[in-house]
């Protein structure tokens, strides 16, 4: 038997607002810990009630996550007025600073796709060992200790 949904007048319950935005439940509690969203009711039985304009901001939060904005730039669009001049240039400015990002992460992946090419033109499959499998060991063994400092373009994404 199917649960409905309470009246849109009372909000809708987590599962509702999830399925309506395509946010999870999960990460609906996560941003709600994040602050960048706060149910305003609870229903009687103490269940979190989500509004349309709730849904409307997960929606927002979904989509700016998608470009791969971080939480504290997704914050600073989501505390923007879209009729203000103002918060137009900073809008641009936030997008401008994405942009960047984005950008650097391009370079990091061009170089990452790079070493990958090179370690494949390492082993062809004929050999009586592979090469490639090698060649992680060897680069293995240079790693640096626990603890040591990890130069940006070598994180893993």
């Amino acid at each position: 038997m199917a649960v409905e949904s309470p009246p849109i007048e009372q909000g809708y319950r987590i599962g509702d607002a999830a399925a309506r935005s395509g946010v999870s439940a999960t990460n609906i509690r996560y941003y709600e810990k994040e602050g960048l969203i706060a149910p305003q009711a609870r229903g009687d039985n103490s269940y979190r009630l989500y509004t349309d304009a709730d849904v409307h901001r997960l929606r927002f939060i979904r989509l700016c996550r998608a470009m791969d904005m971080s939480l504290d730039e997704v914050r600073t669009l989501l505390g923007l007025d879209l009729r203000s001049k103002a918060d137009c240039a900073a809008a641009c400015v936030a997008l401008d600073a994405h942009l960047g990002h984005v950008r650097e992460r391009l370079r990091e992946l061009r170089s990452l796709e790079k070493e990958l090419i090179a370690l494949r033109d390492c082993c062809d499959g004929t050999d009586a060992q592979c090469h490639i499998i090698e060649a992680l060991h060897a680069r293995a063994d240079r790693q640096p200790l626990a603890g040591a400092q990890r130069t940006r373009a070598a994180r893993h994404v």
